[in-house]
Formats: structure tokens, C-alpha cells, sequence
């Protein structure tokens, strides 16, 4: 294994798939932020107007803007909405809804005027889906991952809605692959291969259900998604992205609420709270590349100059390695699996040239400098 190193301004780790460094040791999602400050803003929203017109099918909903509740949907569907653009919003239903999560939701629709789909995959295969990514990709949530992209398509096809506007590109704002950074669209092959992480023929392949208990959470064909001309892009490519800002819009306008204490795995409370499965998702991704979600908060702040790098280590290395033992016994249930089954998941896809078997579970054989 290559020597691991980490970002000079954040601590964005070299394990991080498709993250980039440039000569000085600074990962991309650092360089984006300074590349930013030289953008013309007021051009991208009339790039973005024109797209908007361009997709416009529907004669009510001019896109869709997929939302849980949470802070960054609350903020990009009013901001769409300012613009003079009729947003419908849909939410693919996640498993394990946190009581947080559904509350959001409800604000969400109380206080903010818009239609809203609501999608529930049915139980049985997102569950088999999400345990497939469990134990072959250790993706803990992977059928939602895949059903918040295709039953929203779908959707859309079937109204006729000619654009999807998810929030943030999360290669470009956190680090990862640079080569749509000045596309105003992406390809379904970006979504298959990069926001749901490959492989997804072989769940279907490997899945017990029909084609048609399928349907949602199967991509149209090329050929369906060609006639119907649907476009996917992001709103962080029109502006500024900035996640505290989305934050504090989403408290004041949709009473966004947060967990009573910081959530599994981070010193922040505000953010993906739609959902139990995301702790564990989390900690497979901690023990997979070596960081986890306070290392990305941690980013977060430090890029928006809230946080020094020193402060952030200190957080990182108390919060990182947080084990959801809270939920296990949920997990358990929901998977099917025995305590016993579900330690051996864990242990095989613990990277064993980063962590070592304690006493005291995995531990890190690397320190962050």
C-alpha cells in the first residue's frame, strides 16, 4: 500500500477514492474553494435560467428537487422558487427513519408552499438491497443510494419533469473526481459510477424479486432516457455552496431541527439526521479509507475558515472511530443478521493496512499529522 498522507489544509485523507492532490499537497476540495472566489455567479444563474426553460415538459413543475427534510433541500428549492421556478419536491422514503428526520420532513412541508412526492420503495427490496451492499460493498444504505437516484427518474419520467436538481456535487465541495467541474450537467454514467459507487448490474442480478418489484430501483433505459431529454444537474454548480449558510436558512424558515446531542461519529448535529442506517454507513466508511464523518465536518469548517487544522485533528481523533453500538441491536433486526454475522461483515471490510484488532475493536495503526 502506498504511504497515506493528508491534505495540508484539511485533514481530506489520500485514501479518499478519486480525491486529487495538487504539487503542494492540497486536495481539490481546498483548491475549489479558492477557484470559486473568481467565479461569475450572476452568469451561472442565467445559465441556470436558461436550462430550467430549455427542460421546461411539465406544465405545473419545471423540476424536481429531491429533499428529506433536511437543510440543503429546504435552501436549493427556495432559492429555485425566488427565481420564479415551481419545484416539485420528492422524497424517496428512507428505512430506519429517525424521529428527528420525520419532524424535519413535516416542518419542511408545513412551512414552505410546494408539491411533494413522497416514494417508499417497496420494504422488501430496498432491504435486500441495502443488505446486499452491506455484505458485498460495505454499503451499508446501498438501496436507498440507489432508489433516491432511480425512483426519482422514474417519477420524472413519468410526469414529464425534464430536469432533476440534486443539492451539492460532493466530488468537487469534499473531494474526489474534478471532471465535471465545469460541466452544467452530468450523465447518468456519473450517477452509476460515481454517486452510487458502481457494481449496480450485480445487485439486480443477484436480486430474488421480479422486473417489476424491481421498477423503482432499476434505471430506464438509455433509450427511454433519450426520448424523454431528462437532464440531471447540481445546484452548487449556480452558486456558492455552503452548508452552514443552508443550515441557518433551513432553522429560521422551516424550524429545521436537530439531534438533543452531536450525532454518532461527529461533533455536529445538524446534518443527516433523516436516518439510523447512516451511522453505521459511516463508521464502514471509517474503517474502510480511515476517516469518517467528523473528519468531513471537520473539512467543512475548516474550509469556511470557522475551524484551525489543530482544532480539527483534536476532533477528529475523539470523534472519528465512534462505533453506533446504540443501534445495533436495530441493525441486527433489521438485517436479519446475528450479532456474530454481523461482526464478520465488519472484520472483512476493515482495512487491515490502517487498523489493527484491539481489546478494545479496530483500531487506527496511523496518526494524523
Amino acid at each position: 500500500m502506498k504511504d497515506i498522507f493528508w491534505c495540508k489544509n484539511c485533514l481530506n485523507m489520500s485514501t479518499r477514492p478519486r480525491i486529487e492532490f495538487d504539487s503542494k499537497g492540497i486536495c481539490n476540495a481546498c483548491n475549489w474553494v479558492h477557484e470559486k472566489k473568481k467565479i461569475n455567479w450572476s452568469k451561472k444563474i442565467e445559465i441556470f435560467k436558461k436550462l430550467v426553460a430549455e427542460s421546461k415538459q411539465n406544465p405545473a413543475y419545471d423540476c424536481i428537487v429531491p429533499c428529506s427534510g433536511g437543510k440543503d433541500g429546504t435552501y436549493v428549492a427556495n432559492k429555485i422558487k425566488s427565481l420564479g421556478f415551481n419545484p416539485l419536491m420528492v422524497t424517496v422514503r428512507p428505512h430506519l427513519e429517525s424521529e428527528v428526520g420525520k419532524k424535519n420532513l413535516d416542518n419542511f412541508l408545513k412551512h414552505n408552499n410546494f408539491a411533494h412526492h413522497l416514494i417508499s420503495i417497496n420494504y422488501e427490496v430496498m432491504r435486500e438491497f441495502n443488505k446486499y451492499g452491506l455484505i458485498n460493498k460495505g454499503s451499508p444504505y446501498y438501496g436507498w443510494l440507489i432508489g433516491m437516484h432511480t425512483a426519482v427518474i422514474r417519477l420524472a419520467l413519468d410526469l414529464n419533469i425534464g430536469l432533476i436538481i440534486y443539492g451539492e456535487d460532493g466530488e468537487l465541495e469534499y473531494g474526489g473526481t474534478t471532471k465535471n467541474k465545469n460541466k452544467t450537467e452530468y450523465s447518468i454514467e456519473y450517477i452509476k459510477n460515481e454517486m452510487i459507487e458502481g457494481d449496480y448490474l450485480k445487485a439486480i442480478k443477484n436480486s430474488k424479486f421480479t422486473k417489476s418489484e424491481l421498477h423503482l430501483i432499476t434505471f430506464p433505459s438509455d433509450i427511454e432516457l433519450k426520448e424523454k431529454k431528462l437532464k440531471f444537474t447540481h445546484w452548487s454548480y449556480f452558486e456558492n455552496w455552503d452548508p452552514y449558510r443552508n443550515y441557518m436558512f433551513a432553522k429560521k424558515n422551516s424550524k429545521l431541527g436537530e439531534s438533543e446531542s452531536s450525532n454518532t461519529g461527529t461533533f455536529t448535529n445538524f446534518a443527516q439526521n433523516d436516518q439510523e442506517l447512516f451511522a453505521i454507513y459511516m463508521y464502514f466508511m471509517y474503517i474502510k479509507f480511515g476517516f469518517g464523518r467528523a473528519t468531513q465536518d471537520a473539512g467543512i469548517e475548516i474550509r469556511r475558515e470557522a475551524m484551525t487544522r489543530s482544532q480539527a485533528i483534536n476532533l477528529v481523533k475523539i470523534y472519528d472511530n465512534s462505533y453506533p453500538k446504540e443501534f445495533v441491536k436495530t441493525y441486527l433486526d433489521y438485517y436479519q443478521l446475528t450479532i456474530k454475522e454481523f461482526n464478520e461483515i465488519i472484520d472483512k471490510w476493515v482495512n487491515k493496512n490502517l487498523f489493527e484488532k484491539t481489546k478494545d475493536g479496530w483500531q487506527p495503526k496511523f496518526k494524523i499529522i
